[in-house]
């Protein structure tokens, strides 16, 4: 199968692979530039960062990308979320994602910033809300991604039932690791897809080794779902503080920089990805999709070699998306 171009409004990505954004400084700049000039569309994930640190990281992503599609990723559940925003489209941002809740009001302003702003949903009601608000493509994200989950159910099923209900691109996510599963989702009416766990394993993650090697070994039932102060569940790989978590040990935060618009403060979630970011990970939470064990080239290599490689299994494999033209 040969991959079709990713047109989002007047976007268009040579390679239909979006890097999701990792928050708290995993995908920065300097990953979202280098996937960017690779062909497929860059994120940062802007979550926790300050308006000053994401204007820079977005100036990084620019150098790098070599002209390509660089987008931010917030979480609608930040307290700053509409300050991050602003910020992203001051610097001239090309796209806009956002997940962990929802907003009606942001796709007035990207229509008026003429920003595409494209929602992270988990459901066909919340796809077909989306399109009538005024979204310009959407994510639709299964129960196997990482990070903080909108649905117990899977992308399998999901997917279809999003595709029926809107003209919009379609963007599969959740559990995406090899070509095979890129394929697959086109047959199941995805016009892109979203990755993000394989991505980790690359040279311009910012993560620190402890947190990479912890994916590199990661095995079948090693990735647990937790709770998370945000109000969602999450997916997390098995550390001496994800077992805390799920014994209701974890310790509360002391003090609180009040992150999140709502917060359990069952733990301190912000604290816990900095530590893991850091190397510290059995002091914190490392998110990952459910299929990090799948992932067959473990090596630490650059984002445009993983892309690479993801072409070129998508090109071995005979099927080709069913109604792929016009689409």
């Amino acid at each position: 199968m040969k991959l079709p171009e990713l047109k989002i409004g007047n976007l268009v990505a040579s390679v239909p692979i979006i890097q999701g954004g990792m928050a708290i400084r995993i995908s920065t700049g300097a990953l979202a530039g280098a996937v960017a000039a690779a062909g497929g569309i860059g994120v940062i994930g802007a979550s926790g960062m300050t308006f000053d640190e994401l204007a820079e990281e977005i100036r990084i992503a620019r150098e790098k990308a070599m002209g390509g599609i660089i987008g931010i990723n917030i979480m609608f559940a930040a307290r700053e979320f509409w300050g991050i925003v602003r910020t992203a489209i001051k610097e001239k941002i090309d796209i806009v994602f956002t997940g962990a809740g929802f907003s009606r009001d942001i796709f007035k302003i990207g229509q008026d910033s003429n920003i595409p702003i494209v929602p992270i949903v988990s459901s066909a009601r919340l796809a077909k809300t989306s399109d009538k608000c005024g979204a310009t493509a959407i994510v639709v994200e299964g129960r196997e991604a990482g990070g903080h989950l909108g649905t117990d159910r899977s992308i399998k099923d999901v997917l279809p039932e999003v595709r029926k209900v809107t003209t919009l691109p379609v963007i599969a996510a959740g559990g995406i690791t090899t070509g095979q599963d890129i394929v697959e989702m086109f047959n199941l009416g995805a016009n892109g897809v979203q990755i993000a766990t394989r991505f980790v394993l690359s040279e311009e993650c910012n993560a620190a080794l402890p947190y990479k090697q912890l994916y590199q070994q990661a095995k079948e039932g090693d990735i647990v779902t937790i709770s998370s102060p945000v109000g969602l569940p999450g997916h997390a790989l098995k550390t001496d503080f994800v077992n805390k978590i799920l014994k209701k040990e974890a310790p509360k935060p002391i003090g609180c920089d009040f992150c999140l618009k709502n917060c359990s403060l069952e733990y301190c979630i912000i604290q816990a990805l900095i530590n893991s970011l850091h190397g510290k990970i059995n002091e914190g939470v490392v998110f990952s999709g459910e299929n990090v064990w799948k992932i067959k080239d473990k090596r630490i290599r650059p984002a445009a070699d993983i892309i690479k490689e993801l072409i070129k299994e998508v090109e071995a494999c005979p099927s080709e998306p069913e109604g792929a033209e016009g689409r």
